[in-house]
């Protein structure tokens, strides 16, 4: 018969089908609490939500980010799931367990001032000038994740009517539109991408190396932030620094948060909200703007 910690390893790998860092993880947060039970010489299975809840204020007071605290409480709750689930225990004393506040961090949002030098940075006399153009467009004009930026495909624009099919998060597919701009920095690119020696299985892929492969992830990393630092922009700029512009610029000139969540393939709108995020002025401005009582009285004024 398995151990308990041998059959939870079991559980985690076979019926949870974790990555074995993710394993690794949770072991290592169980390490954690077994030694502090030890201590208070109470077994796992015995530990009550007032002990639970004393562990978790002792590793608060240790310093640990409000984070590192809620994947270490994350791993606790798994670990009773499974004690429940394999009938070693009737009740979850992790229940009522509350994971600590983690402050929201927002990606930085690039004015369209910003984002003009960053363009204007791009060398169009380099062979990848007109490449790196198009894809600043495409991030920025359609808000695209960097994932969707380098899988998308040639066979999958529809540049007459400007607008592209899209693979998000779990296949799921979406039309977005393109920018007039993003067309015709796109159409721009592809004579120079016809130029390439395109290799066997990278023949539909849009934005392509000077191998005529498939750029990756890193790549595009790489290249927003050289051209960031080429325009002076000192923000962390990342691809999705520009979705994120995207979705709050669109929200800033009154877009419908129904419509950018369409956009930006979120199945909740509570995830575009959160890319929605705007200052409280912004909001003032628009309730002084807007609101038929402020603007009333701002007539009578």
């Amino acid at each position: 018969m398995l151990s308990i910690p041998d059959d939870y390893h079991l559980y985690l790998k076979l019926e949870k089908s974790l990555s074995p860092h993710t394993i690794e993880a949770y072991e290592r947060d169980l390490q954690k609490l077994n030694s502090y039970l030890t201590d208070a010489h109470v077994s796992p299975e015995k530990a009550s939500t007032e002990i639970l809840r004393d562990f978790i204020i002792e590793i608060s007071s240790l310093g640990i980010h409000p984070r590192s605290q809620a994947r270490i409480l994350s791993s606790i709750k798994s670990f009773y799931h499974f004690l429940i689930y394999r009938n070693i225990l009737d009740n979850d004393p992790t229940e009522l367990l509350e994971s600590p506040k983690i402050g929201l961090r927002l990606p930085e949002v690039l004015s369209v001032e910003e984002i003009n030098a960053i363009v204007e940075a791009i060398d169009l006399s380099k062979p990848e000038g007109l490449r790196n153009k198009a894809i600043i467009e495409v991030l920025y004009g359609s808000g695209l994740r960097v994932s969707e930026l380098i899988n998308l495909q040639l066979s999958k624009l529809y540049l007459d009517e400007g607008y592209m099919l899209v693979e998000g998060k779990g296949s799921k597919q979406r039309l977005v539109p393109m920018s007039p701009e993003a067309l015709k920095q796109t159409n721009l690119w592809k004579i120079d991408r016809n130029m390439l020696d395109i290799k066997k299985g990278n023949e539909d892929f849009v934005f392509l190396n000077r191998r005529g492969t498939k750029l990756s992830r890193d790549m595009i990393f790489k290249i927003v932030k050289d051209l960031a630092m080429q325009a002076g922009v000192r923000k962390n700029v990342s691809p999705h620094t520009f979705r994120h512009s995207f979705a709050t610029h669109l929200l800033e000139h009154g877009a419908n948060l129904r419509a950018i969540q369409q956009l930006l393939g979120h199945e909740s709108i509570t995830t575009t909200e959160l890319y929605a995020h705007i200052d409280v002025h912004f909001l003032r401005k628009t309730v002084l703007d807007c609101h038929p009582g402020y603007k009333k009285k701002k007539e009578v004024e």
